[in-house]
């Protein structure tokens, strides 16, 4: 008689992957984040829910560095760039913006892990595809009922080029308001003067 045939476990492609804690009934809370052990780079906390983050696209990262290091050059003194860093909106509420321009006072200590909307002037959300909802919708929104005054949303509009979409809080309505759509250059004078080259993010297939 054969042996029996032992059918092989199912295995899940997410089997060896990290496990994310099941939030409390009422969601976590903004002090969570810096209490659960062992989170995914880059985790959001967003009506109590943790949102991780999928790995960004190469337009992603090349639009962070021409952003930022343009801005460096540019910023007044009192100002600062931040990146991967929360800002806390509420109790429930800690997102990760792609890029802020923060009040120079804020940085208190090198062991920060947030900061307060009140320093906030300028957030900066890169959209990508599984990010795209929020980006448009919720971040916004959140963001605006904090009460920080800029908003820019960026997307890749072709091939490689990238467009930029300007904000501005509203005060009577409390909401932002379009001021700008900007492409191969954006010339801001809030929250500051700012002239970005948006032209000079890398080209496929460019050997210099």
């Amino acid at each position: 008689m054969s042996a029996p045939t032992v059918a092989r476990p199912q295995v899940s492609e997410f089997e060896d992957r990290r496990s994310i804690p099941v939030p409390p009934e009422a969601g976590f809370t903004a002090e969570d984040l810096d209490r659960i052990p062992d989170l995914p780079p880059h985790t959001e906390l967003i009506d109590g829910s943790l949102v991780l983050v999928s790995p960004h696209k190469t337009f992603h990262m090349f639009v962070l560095k021409l952003l930022e290091r343009q801005m460096d050059d540019q910023i007044p003194a009192g100002l600062l760039t931040y990146r991967e860093c929360t800002v806390v909106l509420g109790e429930r509420q800690r997102p990760e913006p792609d890029l802020m321009l923060v009040d120079a006072e804020a940085l208190t200590s090198m062991d920060d892990t947030w900061v307060a909307p009140d320093a906030v002037r300028l957030v900066v959300e890169v959209v990508s595809p599984q990010s795209e909802v929020r980006d448009h919708e919720r971040k916004p929104q959140l963001y605006a009922g904090a009460g920080i005054p800029h908003f820019w949303l960026v997307e890749k509009e072709d091939a490689e080029g990238a467009v930029v979409y300007a904000y501005e809080l509203d005060p009577v309505n409390g909401g932002y308001t379009m001021t700008g759509v900007h492409r191969k250059r954006m010339k801001a004078d809030a929250p500051c003067e700012l002239d970005i080259d948006l032209t000079r993010l890398p080209r496929t297939g460019h050997s210099g």
